[in-house]
């Protein structure tokens, strides 16, 4: 299983909570234990995680389900109530952003006085739904604690995610490579987690750019960021046979421009300033592998080129937006115009 970077999810947390609020690789058992946030693919890992190392601990572990929204009074009490073995409980509870007041007024009496020898996750989504349940849960200190699983919006923490997915199977995989398998699937953290472990059963345990290329060259997103590093790297003839393969296969022209500007944005942002990529990449907001990326990138470019290229790009945008009757001759334009590090006009 395992174990990627801290999910920045402060946006999720309530700053009233009493009790720990962790990641979702850092679960443990508890009375209670609160999964919140809206990425369900953690959150299925979490409670996953935690099943297996209180199984770990005493396979005889019961587990037990619960719906919150479809709860009859007393079952909560019941299933943590100790078997005639006592043997260890576990209670997953669904659903409970859209809680019954009975269950309500049951977990309020329960937090109070736990029972051993048994855990229940309570499984909330997200948001404001279920209030006064939460508010219970994060009131109950030292008898709870808040796994938080909030989606990873960020390029960093999926890189962070998918790194930490590659090296849980021994794995290693260029920079590039990895960026290319992120790019390919968004937000998709399930998916993303299939396909390393797919790359690493199809390919090994070391990853190239080009072995990735192979796998998944018919994503529209990975072709963008292929259009993209030809262009940069001056490759005018290949970034425009890669551009029109990007549009045969399904690549849109807005997405096509986004991948312009991240790259281009990154380059200006590193330009001409000192420090090592650590030190960077938090004043930056970027991974320093990102910083080390951008300043190869950028070698070579002088101010005025990487400014007329964020001109271009601009006009690009506006261009694929609705402005100009033909975005391909707008994004032709642009990659001429990078590729010439700034100097076509």
């Amino acid at each position: 299983m395992a174990a990627p970077a801290r999910a920045r999810s402060s946006g999720s947390r309530s700053s009233k909570a009493a009790i720990p609020q962790l990641s979702w690789d850092q679960v443990r058992a508890a009375p209670v234990v609160l999964v919140s946030g809206a990425e369900e693919f953690l959150a299925q890992r979490a409670t996953t995680l935690l099943r297996d190392r209180l199984k770990e601990q005493d396979p005889a572990l019961e587990v037990s389900d619960l719906a919150a929204d479809d709860y009859a009074p007393g079952e909560l009490l019941t299933l943590a109530s100790p078997s005639l073995f006592a043997e260890p409980r576990l209670i997953r509870v669904a659903s409970v952003d859209k809680a019954a007041d009975a269950f309500l007024a049951d977990l309020t009496g329960y937090l109070a006085a736990p029972a051993a020898d048994a855990t229940v996750v309570l499984r909330h989504s997200g948001g404001n739904r279920g209030k006064p349940v939460l508010d219970a849960i994060r009131a109950a200190e030292g008898r709870a604690i808040e796994v938080v699983c909030a989606p990873l919006k960020k390029d960093a923490e999926r890189m962070d995610f998918a790194v930490a997915e590659f090296r849980a199977s021994g794995a290693r995989i260029a920079p590039a490579a990895l960026r290319a398998v992120v790019a390919a699937h968004g937000e998709n953290l399930a998916e993303l987690a299939a396909t390393v472990q797919q790359l690493i059963s199809d390919v090994g345990r070391e990853i190239s750019e080009e072995a990735v290329q192979r796998y998944l060259g018919g994503r529209a997103e990975t072709s963008a960021f292929a259009v993209v590093d030809a262009a940069v790297a001056g490759r005018t003839a290949q970034a425009l046979v890669l551009l029109r393969q990007a549009v045969a296969t399904g690549a849109e022209p807005v997405p096509l421009v986004a991948a312009f500007a991240a790259k281009i944005r990154a380059m200006a942002r590193v330009a001409g300033v000192r420090g090592s990529a650590a030190e960077l990449a938090g004043r930056l907001g970027l991974a320093p592998w990102q910083v080390d990326r951008a300043r190869r990138d950028s070698a070579g470019w002088t101010a005025a080129g990487i400014a007329s290229c964020i001109e271009a790009t601009a006009q690009a945008e506006a261009a694929v937006k609705g402005a100009s009757r033909d975005p391909f001759y707008a994004l032709e334009r642009l990659v001429r115009v990078v590729a010439s590090r700034g100097e076509e006009r």
